[in-house]
């Protein structure tokens, strides 16, 4: 993935291609590198100083230009990119000092994540009995593993171990780890698969055409469910990653566990489950365990 953007300067456009290259190397999405190649050279463009003699100042002056009408998330991850690049200018000498200074992130409350409550998290279950073989057993692998849709996607039945209820999937930075699924979702799992012919390699959920089940199938998926459940929001897949962690937090399980299952590596992104009000916990608690 190249920038061929001919408005940019030589150097700029040099350390540009070089920048998205190790974005690469360092295993960050496609959708990662796409957007951070459309903010720097949406830069360069606003920006037509010599790579070498930009200062924190050019760069403030943009920045203020830009950020109007645009949302504190949409500045605050301009901000990140624009770090990250010089900060592999600097590395690579292109620049003689940092261009961003810390004050000027913006301060932007921390959201709660987006998960079903007790209520949502029935109608949702009852209606899931409505779907398929494929597609129950596709929601409650989601349900009781808490992985992301990209990693379900690119699961094959080599991975899984249906007598442990294990799966060994690739996360973010090609991290491998270990996760678990319920009995009731190994139970529907193994009803799935006794309906189609299947290798080792062949992926663990298809589509109707016999191939990889794609993240954009497993959207639509979960969104059907959630206008079968009456749900007032779209159901995304992600929603059924948040409600495992909020009902393994009302389970009493630890934030390491949590984190471990999940695949963060800095607990603080975890503890933010533990921030769910009082309330919605006991709930979720009593749904599960009665």
């Amino acid at each position: 993935m190249n920038s061929m953007n001919e408005k940019i300067c030589p150097q700029a456009s040099k350390a540009l291609n070089q920048y998205l290259v190790n974005l690469k190397n360092e295993y960050k999405s496609e959708a990662t590198i796409t957007k951070y190649q459309w903010i720097l050279e949406r830069f360069f463009n606003g920006c037509c100083i010599p790579l070498k003699d930009i200062t924190s100042e050019n760069v403030l002056n943009w920045l203020n230009e830009f950020s109007e009408g645009k949302s504190a998330k949409t500045i605050d991850l301009v901000l990140a990119c624009l770090s990250s690049f010089f900060n592999f200018c600097l590395e690579e000498e292109y620049l003689e000092k940092m261009l961003i200074k810390k004050r000027w992130r913006p301060k932007i409350p921390q959201s709660l994540p987006r998960y079903l409550n007790e209520e949502e998290y029935a109608s949702v279950k009852v209606a899931a009995e409505k779907l398929s073989l494929r597609d129950r057993a596709l929601i409650h692998f989601m349900f009781s593993s808490g992985c992301r849709r990209s990693e379900v996607s690119n699961l094959d039945l080599q991975d899984v171990d249906m007598k442990r209820r294990t799966a060994e999937v690739v996360g973010k930075g090609k991290k491998i780890r270990h996760v678990h699924f319920s009995e009731e979702c190994a139970l529907i799992l193994k009803d799935y698969l006794g309906t189609r012919t299947s290798d080792e390699s062949d992926a663990l959920f298809l589509n109707r055409k016999g191939e990889r089940l794609l993240p954009k199938g497993i959207y639509e998926i979960t969104k059907k469910l959630g206008k079968m459940a009456s749900l007032k929001k779209v159901l995304h897949p992600h929603a059924l990653r948040h409600t495992f962690a909020t009902n393994m937090l009302a389970r009493g399980a630890k934030i390491e566990f949590i984190a471990d299952e999940l695949g963060h590596s800095n607990l603080n992104t975890t503890r933010i489950y533990a921030r769910i009000p009082t309330e919605d916990m006991i709930l979720a608690y009593q749904n599960i365990m009665g």
